[in-house]
This record gives C-alpha cells, structure tokens and sequence, in this order.
C-alpha cells in the first residue's frame, strides 16, 4: 500500500542484525531508494587506507578529507555514493576493511564529513522519483533523521550474526565493531529513543520484513 507523501524510513542496528537485507526487500516493496551508509564508511576507509593512513593520525586524515568529493549515482534503487567520480568495488567488503572501517568511522571529523552528504540522498530519492527513502546503519534514527516518520533498530544475538556473516562467505570482527561503534564519542550505536526494537533472531527475513511493512502501512 503506497503512502501519499515521500516518507523516510531509518534501520539501524549492529554488524549482521540484517539490515541491508530488510531494507533492500523494504525498498522493493514500498518503491523507496535504498542507502547503505555502511557502505559509505567503508568506501571512505578503502580510499584513506590507499593514501596509508592512519586514523590515530587525525591531521591528516582531515586534509584527505578537504580534497575528496562525492557524488551518487543511483543504480536498481540503490545509491551509490563516488569518490571522485569512480566507484567501489567489492574490495570495501574486504577483512581488511572490515577491520579498519570502525576505527575510521569513529574519528568526528569523518562523520562530519559524510553527514550532509547522507541527508541529501532525501533530495536524490525525490528527484529520481521515489516513493520515499529507506537509509541504514548506525545512526540514522539518533543523528541523520532523528525526527524520521519511521525508525526501526534491529538486533540478534552473538551466534544468529556470526553465523550471518559466514554464511556471506565474509570475515568480520563482529563483537569488537560493535563496542567501538557503541563507545565511541561521536553519534555512538544506540537504539534511539521512540524507535522500534526489533530481534530478528528467531525470524526469518519474510517475518522482519512483514513486520515493519505492517507499521509502515499504519502510517
């Protein structure tokens, strides 16, 4: 069931509480562009790691910062931001980015970097028509869109997101990006207050994703 006016829908969560594939499926099914700014952080990190930086090295990583820019291109209801003009490839999805990215994304001046440029995928997603905008990650419902008409926080316990990420073929430090994300100073990993709590242990993907349908659907 469509909603009338463009809609926000922020997913947060930790590393494997399946976010990605509940807000791919949400985005088919309510026509909404799909934003994984995971994938952002982790483009950000491949990019700072090419120019052997370190993140304990905060002076230059804010020169880096000063000489890169950002674009989208939307591609099957997916936003894909461009350093540069060039694209990432699956090296972002790499153990040693994995390793790395939370480190980078910790650093105040890297979420500064990247914060309006999350908030005008609203603006990409009306231009291209959309119904509406589905965003995740870590701190969309508590600092990119607090005040979004739909904030969802998906959890799962140790094994279930373990057993996620070997199943991707993928290897993850699952428990350590989580407590640098939850500790870190600026926008750490919370379930925002007002948001729907969801544990996606026990369901399958059918389930989460019928089950956040039906709230949105409410309105």
């Amino acid at each position: 069931m469509p909603l009338k006016e463009f809609f926000i829908v922020a997913i947060d969560g930790g590393a494997a509480s399946g976010k990605s594939t509940t807000s791919r499926a949400l985005s088919a099914r309510f026509h909404l562009l799909h934003v994984d700014t995971g994938s952002f952080y982790r483009a950000i990190t491949h990019r700072l790691l090419s120019l052997e930086l370190d993140p304990s090295d905060g002076a230059a990583v804010q020169a880096a910062l000063s000489n890169i820019s950002l674009d989208t291109k939307v591609t099957d209801r997916c936003a894909e931001m461009m350093i540069d003009g060039e694209r990432s490839g699956r090296e972002i999805r790499s153990p040693e980015i994995n390793e790395s990215v939370s480190s980078f994304a910790a650093l105040p001046m890297v979420r500064a970097f990247l914060l309006q440029y999350q908030r005008s995928q609203t603006q990409t997603a009306k231009d291209a028509g959309f119904a509406g905008l589905i965003m995740e990650g870590r701190d969309i419902g508590s600092v990119i869109f607090p005040e979004a008409k739909f904030r969802f926080f998906l959890q799962a316990d140790p094994e279930t997101r373990a057993r996620r990420r070997a199943d991707q073929g993928q290897t993850d430090s699952i428990d350590k990006r989580d407590r640098i994300d939850s500790q870190r100073k600026s926008s750490p990993l919370v379930c925002p207050k007002g948001a729907k709590l969801i544990d996606s242990t026990h369901l399958t993907l059918d389930q989460v994703v019928d089950k956040i349908s039906k709230i949105i659907e409410a309105g």
